[in-house]
């Protein structure tokens, strides 16, 4: 066993049997590496990783491969999902060396921590077109004794290369918004949903977007986008057809055939998505694909206790990808009547769910839909449904009995932001009051766990990075809204106070996203990846609080972040899709004075309403509302049903 069996990350866990000196991220790895005039090899994954358990077999399971390790590097071992700050920096930096990015990322580094050469996924030998990780480890170590002075001079070009350029800011325009969603349509793809080609990402942001564009300006041609994408995504591979939630992204661009890891994060935003579709459309299958969401977190990604886990693996071994989620035509045999064999094998087995590795496992999706099903086999649909939903049910059991892929059960506050906020979301329209209270339960759970007086942790003993403090206060002020106590308002209030002081860039405007520099720098981005930036999370959370708190500080900030990201995100597209929603929200945010009880009807009316942008405050109960926008206020609203039209029609 080495050192890594004493850390908390499962990922960093499963190496520490490994023949390799693992260090985890620390000073004292770079003092030795300066002891020993060595350089470090920084290898950073995640437990749901399945290239980085493919490299783990090949390389660090290998004993000559272990040796050479030892013998001319001090070796790290990062868990990008504990620290992902530190990968992302070395993630641009491969990136900059013409590498590519993703995980495993195999970075080289001085004992200053400086990069000097890296890649991803290296195999044992020369394969594939990739050298073969041996050779490059003798290549690297000889490089390193004799090419210092190069390496001096690379390394300090690429960290100058990696500073970030000052960014200037410009006057934001309401035009900007049609702008924003001609760039994004712009990359739809008509033919199978989503945006752009293979590999494909859900990019929730950008659909939140168009969905509240779509709402505020009744452009069809948007609503069409936005549904086509949504119904594309539910009905693919990419959607687990039998537990509900979704995987990380889609291989190819019809959503056939998996990355089969599922993340908390991806579904926290993809159930906000579902929820507000099915608001807004009033498509009950769209409410169906939610309720699967709400399924398997709360099956699978769930502590009984309060708490959201992170992530479920994507296999149960490297060797069999996906092996867990694909079936064979003979286990369907085996476990359904003739009559579900043939209905269900039109539904849901079709060769183009195929994996290369293994033709005969096919991943299931909507293939068939059972109007399609009924009309080929003339029965009745309401009996192709029945059917469909009895088989439905013999394989999620007999998925069950299989072995499940690894959970990694660390909380993290980021991730337990993201899934309370989106929970109490979908409370407000599905009415579960489970759902309320174990999100309110896992609020408190991460708050007295990880907020230690005025300091927030990321997890246990790892301090917090911006999107800890955003999503989370996101999470207390979606508690405000549904509860209306005072209480999580002051906590969003006090948490953002601190977000400030320790991360807003006093120069240019926007926020920081750590608050020590790594490689001396620190990073201000807007981009979705693929999940929203918290930057721009962070400008609508600020809105909300100039409204609810009168402090005219959250407006400022507010308005220079979104004036200093304005280029950028214009050059960005797709992925800068919920910087527009903050935009959105700065020229269309609706203020609810709410002069009723919480759980009054006049209430769970407002709460439970399509309202793409709004901020609540609550007051004393005098039996109404007033709407305000713009700096007007509108008459109070006394009658639920009289909201609700006033509400569409807004």
């Amino acid at each position: 066993m080495n050192r890594l069996s004493n850390e908390k990350s499962a990922y960093l866990k499963h190496s520490s049997s490994q023949k390799i000196d693992w260090y985890p991220w620390s000073e004292e790895a770079f003092e030795k590496a300066k002891q020993e005039d060595k350089p470090v090899f920084l290898s950073s994954g995640a437990i749901w990783c399945h290239w980085c358990h493919v490299m783990a077999g090949e390389c660090f399971a290998d004993d000559g491969i272990a040796d050479l390790l030892n013998e001319y590097f001090v070796c790290i071992k990062l868990d990008r999902d504990e620290r992902p700050e530190v990968d992302r920096r070395y993630q641009h930096a491969v990136a900059a060396m013409g590498h590519g990015g993703g995980w495993p990322l195999s970075v080289f580094l001085t004992p200053d921590k400086k990069p000097f050469f890296g890649g991803t996924y290296f195999p044992p030998e020369d394969r594939g077109g990739r050298p073969g990780f041996r050779k490059v480890l003798e290549e690297v170590a000889r490089f390193y004794r004799s090419k210092r002075d190069e390496i001096t001079k690379f390394t300090d070009r690429l960290i100058e290369f990696l500073q970030p350029e000052p960014m200037m800011q410009e006057e934001i325009q309401k035009n900007n918004l049609e702008q924003a969603v001609e760039s994004i349509l712009s990359e739809y793809d008509a033919q199978n949903g989503g945006f752009g080609a293979s590999p494909k990402f859900p990019m929730p942001g950008a659909v939140e977007f168009l969905m509240n564009r779509y709402f505020l300006t009744g452009n069809k041609a948007i609503g069409f986008c936005v549904k086509k994408t949504l119904e594309a995504m539910a009905k693919g591979g990419f959607h687990d057809q039998l537990g509900g939630g979704f995987h990380r992204y889609s291989t190819d661009e019809a959503w056939i055939i998996p990355h089969f890891e599922k993340m908390a994060d991806d579904n926290a935003w993809l159930l906000r998505n579902y929820i507000d579709a099915y608001s807004l459309f009033g498509n009950k299958y769209f409410k169906d694909v939610a309720e699967g969401i709400i399924a398997f977190t709360g099956d699978v990604l769930s502590d009984p206790d309060g708490g959201f886990y992170s992530s479920q693996d994507a296999d149960v071994t490297p060797e069999d990808e996906g092996g867990y989620f694909t079936w064979k035509e003979e286990d369907f045999r085996r476990i359904l009547n003739d009559e579900e064999f043939m209905v269900l094998s039109l539904h849901f087995f079709n060769d183009r769910g195929s994996m290369q590795h293994d033709g005969s496992k096919k991943v299931l999706f909507d293939a068939m839909g059972a109007e399609e099903i009924a009309a080929k086999t003339g029965k009745e649909l309401i009996d192709v449904i029945e059917i469909i939903n009895t088989g439905r049910g013999k394989l999620l059991r007999e998925r069950m009995k299989r072995e499940s892929p690894f959970i990694d059960r660390i909380l993290y506050t980021s991730l337990n932001g993201m899934m309370i906020s989106s929970y109490l979301k979908a409370y407000r329209v599905l009415k579960d009051g489970k759902m309320k209270d174990f999100a309110l339960k896992s609020l408190q759970k991460i708050r007295k766990k990880h907020l230690i007086d005025t300091e927030l942790y990321h997890s246990e003993g790892v301090k917090a990075v911006l999107d800890d403090y955003i999503y989370l206060i996101d999470a207390f002020i979606a508690a405000y809204e549904v509860t209306g106590e005072q209480s999580y308002l002051s906590n969003a209030d006090e948490l953002m106070e601190i977000c400030i002081k320790k991360f807003r860039d006093n120069n240019e405007g926007g926020f920081l996203d750590s608050e020590e520099e790594i490689l001396d720098i620190r990073i201000k981005g807007i981009e979705d990846i693929p999940h929203p930036s918290a930057n721009a999370v962070a400008v609508i959370l600020m809105l909300k609080l100039y409204h609810m708190t009168g402090k005219e500080e959250y407006h400022q900030s507010a308005e220079s972040a979104l004036k200093v990201f304005s280029a950028k995100a214009r050059d960005m597209g797709i992925h800068s899709g919920y910087y527009y929603c903050a935009l959105d929200a700065y020229f269309n945010m609706l203020k609810l004075d709410m002069h009723t009880k919480s759980g009054s009807e006049l209430a769970e009316a407002a709460l439970e309403s399509f309202i793409p942008y709004s901020s609540f405050v609550y007051s004393e109960d005098k039996g109404y509302i007033v709407p305000c926008k713009n700096n007007i206020c509108y008459e109070p609203v006394e009658r639920p049903d009289s909201l609700r039209i006033f509400l569409e029609k807004r």
